[in-house]
């Protein structure tokens, strides 16, 4: 069997896309792929696998057509693979994330010298600042906030999941709408105009269905997580219910914030705060209430604007392992 070596292997495995990029030396794409979530929590053990599988699996053909190799190309040795996996928080879903992972490799042919295996979140940071101090906010389907200091010393406050956190992501901004609507039906909230967006994006008739929905086959953290954007527009119409729920979101999202800042010292130290994920990167309201709060607590903090994807952060992490070999 032929095998041919390429220099690095970088997948972002998010909770709702995997995006896979083959690089060079110089951090130039080789080729891509994309494929569902991966983390094992919300899609499942064997479907996260899956989907890993399949988006390494497209990278490796783009590579192959942008090469102009046959797509029977053997067995692939690649210098260093980088893994930025949702859900990777303790030890116990680090053993079970490396084994889909290794496993994945398997299926695949592929061989790695180098393996990097870190929560999506903290790849995403380390690559993002170089090592200089920073917080990285993460508020997609998800949300999460991760720091590093001058010290190199890092924290972290919250991404526990969509059922016990998450506060202030897409999912979570999708239940205080859902929540909203039935309040306002049975008479024990204010009236809203959000049941007039999400029922016909649903595909419902009325609330009664939209009960019937969360609890159905049709409902996961990702539809629901999707109807953040009808939050957005209908806070932009002037919608009272709307605005508050994506007040309360910057108001979680600012105490993981605080929290990390405290954690690290970094209250009244120059550092960046970057921003990703959806909710941050499409709602200007959440986004700029969040830097300027953020900025009272601390005033050196300076925002990276740059809309980079996190996979440009787990790239980074592996570029800079290559180069530090020489």
């Amino acid at each position: 069997m032929s095998q041919t070596k390429l220099p690095l292997l970088a997948i972002d495995g998010g909770g709702t896309k995997c995006l896979v990029v083959i690089a060079d030396t110089e951090g130039n794409t080789l080729g891509q792929g994309r494929a569902g979530s991966c983390n094992y929590q919300g899609n499942g053990l064997e479907a996260a696998g899956e989907e890993l599988t399949q988006g390494i699996r497209e990278a490796l053909a783009d590579w192959a057509r942008n090469a102009g190799v046959s797509p029977d190309y053997g067995q692939i040795e690649v210098d260093c693979a980088v893994f930025g996996i949702a859900g990777l928080d303790t030890d116990y879903d680090r053993a079970i994330i490396s084994g889909f992972v290794l496993e994945s490799l398997e299926r695949l042919s592929i061989r790695a010298n180098h393996i990097m295996i870190e929560n999506d979140g903290f790849a995403a940071l380390s690559g993002a600042t170089a090592g200089q101090p920073g917080i990285l906010v993460i508020a997609g389907t998800g949300s999460i906030v991760f720091g590093i200091n001058e010290r190199g010393e890092t924290a972290r406050a919250g991404g526990w999941g969509h059922i016990v956190g998450d506060e202030g992501s897409g999912y979570w901004i999708g239940k205080q709408a859902v929540t909203a609507i039935l309040k306002s039906y049975d008479g024990r909230g204010r009236p809203t105009g959000l049941a007039s967006l999400i029922l016909p994006r649903l595909g419902l008739n009325n609330e009664e269905d939209l009960f019937n929905w969360v609890y159905g086959s049709d409902y996961s953290v990702d539809k629901l997580g999707e109807l953040s954007r009808l939050v957005s527009q209908a806070a932009s119409d002037g919608d009272p219910e709307a605005e508050r729920i994506l007040s309360d979101a910057v108001q979680e999202l600012y105490t993981g914030v605080s929290a990390v800042v405290e954690q690290l010292q970094l209250k009244d130290k120059p550092f960046k705060i970057i921003l990703q994920g959806g909710v941050l990167q499409n709602d200007i309201l959440v986004r700029d209430q969040l830097i300027r709060k953020s900025k009272e607590f601390a005033p050196l903090v300076e925002p990276d604007t740059a809309k980079k994807d996190p996979i440009y952060g787990v790239t980074a992490m592996g570029l800079a392992y290559l180069k530090s070999r020489g």
